[in-house]
């Protein structure tokens, strides 16, 4: 009987090298069976799978604020955090999000008086900040105020579709549109420029932080903005927001509705 010729060979099969043996035997018709490890190990000790389930879980509890307070995404979520932000479940969770509040919105009587108000964040809320994150490894590296700030001066930001549908609606509706944003008040024009650029217009108020709100966390910041409407005699009945403290703490929205956002968390 002629001997078996065998081949030795290596695949990468998602970003792991397997080792194969392939036994080619002429005088065999049946197919070759190639078997692969039954589990493929990371770099971080744990397969592919239950890596996954690790950080599918980590961006739950963030999401739901079971997790806070957080600097960076852990280090062996990297991938899964770049794969959600830039493939098509981030895109379909900013639609859910736009159209549940579209239901909302149009389910609401307002009053005669245009007292009633909806309250829209701005980053990762209208705008979106993803090519500046993805030169920051997407929440791996700790947030940096100062480049963040270059980064908003280039007014570069592209809109998010889905909460500028939102904002168009809420807008036809007859609700007044009070864009409330932890960017600092000397960034206003640019700020103006970005929104107005990706199809953002005809807002009732834009406010941003003065020199004496530095400093202030931005739970506490946003609070007392919304304290400021309602005694201005507003009613808020829409809050959008990518944070928690966008949507928490006093003078609370009727509804608020939580933009996903697993790259940073402000408190």
């Amino acid at each position: 009987m002629e001997e078996e010729a065998i081949r030795h060979d290596e695949v990468l099969v998602k970003d792991q090298v397997c080792s194969l043996t392939v036994v080619d035997d002429e005088d065999n018709d049946k197919p070759l069976i190639i078997e692969f490890p039954q589990t493929i190990e990371t770099q971080f000790g744990k397969s592919i799978d239950e890596l996954q389930l690790e950080c599918s879980s980590w961006r739950f509890a963030i999401e739901s604020n079971n997790l806070s307070p957080w600097k960076t995404i852990p280090h062996e979520c990297a991938d899964y955090v770049k794969d959600y932000l830039m493939g098509r479940a981030y895109r379909f969770d900013l639609e859910r999000v736009s159209k549940e509040a579209i239901k909302y919105a149009k389910s609401v009587e307002l009053g005669e008086d245009a007292k009633d108000v909806w309250v829209f964040d701005i980053d990762e809320t209208l705008l979106s900040n993803l090519p500046y994150y993805a030169d920051h490894g997407f929440g791996l590296e700790v947030f940096d105020g100062a480049e963040f700030d270059k980064w908003v001066d280039k007014a570069m930001a592209s809109p998010i579709e889905s909460s500028l549908k939102l904002y168009e609606e809420v807008l036809k509706l007859g609700f007044k549109v009070f864009l409330l944003t932890g960017r600092s008040e000397h960034q206003r024009g640019v700020t103006v420029a970005n929104l107005i650029n990706s199809g953002f217009q005809d807002w009732d108020k834009l406010i941003l932080r003065a020199t004496e709100d530095h400093g202030k966390l931005a739970a506490i910041y946003k609070s007392e903005k919304r304290n400021e409407m309602v005694e201005e005699g507003y009613r808020i009945l829409g809050n959008s927001g990518d944070q928690w403290s966008d949507l928490l703490g006093s003078s609370v929205s009727i509804r608020s509705f939580k933009l996903p956002n697993p790259m940073y968390y402000i408190p």
